[in-house]
């Protein structure tokens, strides 16, 4: 049985060497292009993630929600850490916020203009979860938690996250909202709205986990 394998083997190889794979034909329009013009939006690495491959945004949602529960629930039997260091230090804390203000505008400005622009829902949403951590390391974490229940941050990333599962399937299905003019902030149907729900989900996650390690792994 062995033979038949390294048979199989040697002529996948040898398949590999001799015979060339089929080109593509794209000698009037890139690829690029394709898929701008299929999605709307000039960036087309949104237009491929929430688009062309929006299947496979939807389970990179999911997944991350999975990580976040699986967080949870490995250290629900823990205890809490009873002692958390932090910066206390004038110089650090005004670094810190500082950076935390640039980062959540930044965030902002990836998760509205992503589809127009590098950047994208899950960048804006990495950029606001730093934002979220720099706060953290200079701030009391009770004050954090007793901040991430009043505004109910887990519901709202509950909420983002139905939403979006919502509005990919109704666009897997073929229903599209208007492309709107190529370039302008009102464009590619419904990839603006898929930015901002990934952007906030990402954000309210990141808020989640860092919540959570520093109470059970403290912070430094």
């Amino acid at each position: 049985m062995k033979w038949i394998y390294i048979v199989a083997g040697i002529a996948m190889f040898v398949k590999m060497l001799l015979i060339p794979n089929p080109a593509l034909d794209v000698t009037e329009v890139s690829i690029v292009e394709l898929v701008v013009q299929d999605s709307g939006v000039p960036n087309a690495v949104s237009g491929i993630i929430f688009r062309n491959r929006l299947y496979d945004t939807i389970f990179e949602v999911v997944v991350f929600s999975i990580a976040i529960l699986g967080a949870y629930y490995l250290l629900a039997n823990e205890k809490p850490t009873t002692k958390i260091y932090q910066f206390t230090d004038q110089p650090s804390i005004v670094l810190a916020r500082l950076g935390a203000t640039i980062t959540a505008l930044v965030s902002i400005e990836l998760a509205i203009r992503g589809h127009l622009s590098p950047g994208g829902g899950f960048a804006a949403g990495v950029a606001g979860g730093t934002a979220i951590g720099l706060v953290a390391i200079t701030s009391p974490s009770v004050w954090m938690q007793a901040l991430y229940k009043r505004w109910h941050a887990a519901t709202w990333e509950k909420i983002s996250v139905v939403i979006f599962i919502v509005l990919a399937v109704v666009t897997l299905s073929g229903i599209e909202l208007p492309h709107g003019q190529l370039g302008t902030l009102v464009s590619g149907g419904a990839i603006p709205l898929l930015n901002v729900l990934v952007a906030v989900k990402v954000a309210l996650g990141s808020w989640a986990a860092i919540l959570l390690f520093i109470r059970y792994r403290g912070l430094l």
